[in-house]
């Protein structure tokens, strides 16, 4: 069956660029009325640039689309709460929210000021809190709903990951566990709840790479099943790039039951293997 959008509507945050601008076009155009949200910041947070959202709505709307801009700081909850607002106002309804937006720093543990890590979390873990608390109680009483985090690689796997992203590790980790209990409490309504975890050549992709390599466009199929209503799952992590989809998932050995015995730490050396599942 074809995937549409038609009477449903939905919020992009960060998507007047790269990989939210791709989302935001794709759903669009398959008949979904969008909020473009984006603040126009620079890639050092600074600023305020209302003409990144303008622009992708102008696109939308001139190729027959719905689009209404936002360039609310969502790092505070009134930001969120006039996000949501945006989208009620204009088309009455809120059926998909996709948290695109994020920040990185490359910062290492040392240098990590309070400063910059309250400001990391405030876009990756307040953020998608304040606006899922915000966005939840609408789909509760329409029975219906998807909302789709943003993890990360670099995150949830040691082999990815990078020692001066600590904070923004944190900041997608926890995005997942929003993913889980969203997840559980949305079952009985109809809102399923799952993550995408990209790879794109974006503004802040710092490798070179090939040219047509690591699109956005390439992701954006993945994030558009998600918020469909042929997506009937939740709790999923879907890793997308270069127009390869898996999933990422973590699996419990089998492990050893001791019983009622007292343990030792030398008791859990000696059968550590066999805690890890491996063979002996």
């Amino acid at each position: 069956m074809p995937i549409r959008f038609d009477d449903q509507v939905a919020i992009v945050t960060g998507s007047g660029r790269g990989l939210g601008k791709a989302y935001v076009t794709l759903l669009a155009g398959r008949g979904a009325s969008v909020v473009v949200h984006d603040a126009g910041v620079a890639l050092d947070g600074a600023g305020s640039d209302p003409g990144i959202a303008d622009a992708v709505v102008q696109e939308i709307t001139a190729a027959g689309g719905k689009a209404v801009p936002c360039y609310e700081n969502i790092e505070t909850l009134d930001g969120c709460q006039r996000l949501i607002d945006t989208a009620l106002s204009h088309f009455g309804r809120l059926n998909i929210l996709i948290h695109n937006a994020g920040w990185i720093s490359f910062t290492p543990l040392e240098e990590m000021t309070p400063e910059l890590l309250q400001r990391i979390l405030n876009i990756q873990v307040i953020a998608p809190f304040l606006l899922s608390q915000t966005a939840f109680p609408i789909m509760q009483r329409q029975h219906y709903g998807r909302i789709i985090f943003t993890t990360s690689g670099r995150a949830m796997f040691m082999e990815d990951a990078l020692p001066d992203l600590s904070g923004y590790a944190i900041g997608k980790m926890a995005q997942l566990g929003l993913m889980n209990s969203l997840a559980v409490a949305g079952e009985a309504y109809g809102i399923h709840v799952n993550a995408i975890s990209p790879v794109a050549a974006t503004r802040m992709f710092s490798r070179s790479v090939a040219p047509g390599t690591l699109r956005p466009e390439q992701v954006a199929p993945g994030v558009a099943f998600l918020a469909s209503s042929q997506c009937d799952f939740s709790g999923v992590i879907l890793q997308a790039g270069n127009g390869h989809f898996a999933i990422a998932s973590w699996q419990r050995s089998a492990g050893v039951d001791f019983g009622e015995a007292d343990i030792t730490a030398e008791d859990i050396a000696e059968r550590w293997n066999k805690i890890m599942g491996k063979a002996l």
